[in-house]
């Protein structure tokens, strides 16, 4: 159960996980992809060396439910996805878009679409990574989980990534975190890929992180229902704004329930 924590350079955050114990780390290319081939080989190296599992954020800058603005955000998952491969990382994150003035039906169309587009060069590059669509936290964006997995269910180089969050933050702090687990296992998701802080929200849905002591979800539910589930793996990926910290009280929380890493 793989867990990560900090966002220095890439190469010098690795070793960081590495010492504090953790095993898992996200680049984050949030604002662009900026590294170059040998920069994402070098990770690569680190990361099998000191045992780190490494996956990729794309940027932020992804809408695949706009036609204008889809081609160019499939090239940035795209270029997410070719240092991913460098690095060996096997997951790249992001958010598939905004409805705007789409019903949703379109929006899963236009998105299906892209993904199917981005999936064909990926097998044709030979690139060892899946796309990761990741839970919304904000009834603007296309994500939720019957959305995503629907998604999953027709792309097989597509996997679902939980944003434990914000699917408290879109359901107004009362998810049901079973139900999604259970819905997510039982579409055959049995290795996962997940984000955990607190969240602040607002009746539109997500506002910003938190740090998990607020409790905004509470990391005790959801390490137990974790500890309960028929998953085979997961790694849980710390967005907190105290990111080291809070990656070692999930670390810490879940040695206390039992957990052996």
């Amino acid at each position: 159960m793989p867990l990560t924590a900090p966002d220095r350079d890439t190469v010098s955050g690795i070793r960081q996980v590495s010492n504090l114990g953790l095993s898992a780390m996200e680049v984050e290319f949030v604002h662009g992809v900026r590294m170059g081939a040998g920069a994402a080989d070098e990770a690569g190296k680190a990361a099998r060396e000191l045992g780190v599992r490494l996956s990729v954020h794309a940027p932020y800058f992804i809408n695949l439910c706009n036609p204008e603005k889809a081609g160019d955000s499939e090239k940035r998952i795209l270029d997410s996805c070719e240092k991913a491969h460098l690095m060996g990382a096997g997951v790249v994150v992001f958010h598939p878009g905004f409805y705007g003035k789409l019903e949703k039906k379109d929006a899963l169309g236009m998105v299906e679409k892209s993904c199917a587009g981005m999936a064909s060069v990926i097998r044709e590059r030979g690139w060892g990574v899946r796309l990761g669509l990741e839970t919304t936290g904000k009834y603007s964006q296309f994500g939720t989980v019957e959305e995503i997995l629907e998604i999953c269910r027709k792309n097989r180089a597509c996997t679902p990534v939980v944003d434990w969050a914000h699917l408290f933050a879109l359901h107004q702090g009362k998810p049901d975190f079973r139900g999604i687990m259970d819905s997510v296992t039982g579409a055959g998701h049995l290795k996962l890929h997940t984000h955990f802080s607190g969240i602040n929200f607002t009746d539109k849905g997500e506002r910003n992180h938190m740090a998990i002591s607020h409790k905004r979800p509470d990391f005790s539910v959801v390490a137990r229902l974790i500890l309960g589930s028929a998953l085979e793996e997961i790694t849980l990926i710390s967005e907190s704004p105290e990111l080291e910290k809070d990656s070692l009280v999930m670390k810490n929380e879940l040695e206390r329930l039992g957990h052996v890493f």
